[in-house]
């Protein structure tokens, strides 16, 4: 996820701090990735150059150090609702990884069984970590989760219909 869409996005909820806008990323978007704070106020520096968000006035001066606090403006808006109104181009994946190494098995002396197989296991156990960590967990979470579980779920179809066909495969590579 890009950065600058999150910074927008939180923004036009409400006008924040630095430090709030990376609790909310970490909370709401990270998974497991939480923002580093350089990367946080890197963005916001951007964004204000570009004249997406503005500085407002901190009206929460508690005699602890300065702060800034950042809403978005009416071209941050403009921009956030433009990217949020475009579809996320497919992606064909025509040239994955996966793929490779089956071909890359297949045309040398590998054994694309054994790396197949392996990533299984691998994709299998990623599931289970991903389903146990929907129980309780808060709807925005169980979508993300989801998300990842389905694709997880179309990448296992795809080694199951790739081992069924790896004799074909081998046959045409090899012409």
């Amino acid at each position: 996820m890009s950065a600058t869409y999150a910074m927008l996005g939180l923004l036009e909820g409400q006008p924040s701090y630095g430090y709030e806008l990376k609790k909310a990323y970490d909370h709401l978007l990270a998974m497991g990735k939480p923002l580093a704070f350089g990367q946080v106020y890197a963005t916001l520096a951007r964004l204000r150059r570009d004249g997406l968000v503005s500085e407002v006035p901190d009206t929460d001066s508690s005699g602890g150090p300065e702060r800034t606090k950042y809403a978005i403006t009416a071209a941050g808006t403009a921009t956030l609702h433009e990217w949020l109104a475009q579809a996320e181009p497919s992606a064909p994946h025509l040239q994955a990884t996966m793929y490779l190494k089956v071909v890359l098995a297949l045309h040398g002396q590998g054994e694309p069984n054994r790396y197949l197989d392996a990533q299984r296991r691998a994709h299998l156990a990623r599931m289970r970590e991903l389903t146990h960590q929907r129980i309780g967990a808060s709807i925005d979470q169980v979508l993300i989760l989801d998300h990842a579980i389905f694709h997880l779920e179309a990448d296992l179809r795809w080694i199951e219909l790739t081992s069924s066909r790896l004799t074909q495969l081998k046959g045409e590579l090899h012409r």
